[in-house]
C-alpha cells in the first residue's frame, strides 16, 4: 500500500491523478499544511468498515464443535519480582 499526498489545489487539477493513487493506497489532502481529508477506494472503505466478529460469536457459529483446533503450547518465562 502506498500513501500519496496532495494539496487541496493539486486534488482539485489532478482529481483523475487522486483517484489513480487512491487504488494503491490512501490519499491524504492537505489544506493550509494540514491533513484535512482522506481519499481511499470503495473497497478500502469497505474493508476498513466491515463488521468485525467477535470471539463469542464465532465460538457460537453452527458446526463449530466439529472443526478440530489444537493450540500450541506456550511456554512463558517468569522471574522474581524487584521490589527496590
Amino acid at each position: 500500500m502506498t500513501i500519496a499526498i496532495m494539496s487541496s489545489r493539486e486534488f482539485n487539477q489532478g482529481l483523475s491523478e487522486a483517484k489513480r493513487a487512491a487504488n494503491n493506497g490512501p490519499v491524504f489532502i492537505i489544506e493550509r499544511g494540514r491533513p484535512a481529508h482522506v481519499l481511499m477506494s470503495f473497497e478500502h472503505y469497505q474493508r476498513l468498515t466491515k463488521p468485525r466478529r467477535n470471539i463469542a460469536d464465532v465460538l457460537a457459529m453452527p458446526g463449530i464443535a466439529d472443526i478440530e483446533f489444537e493450540s500450541p503450547r506456550v511456554l512463558v518465562d517468569t522471574r522474581p519480582a524487584d521490589f527496590s
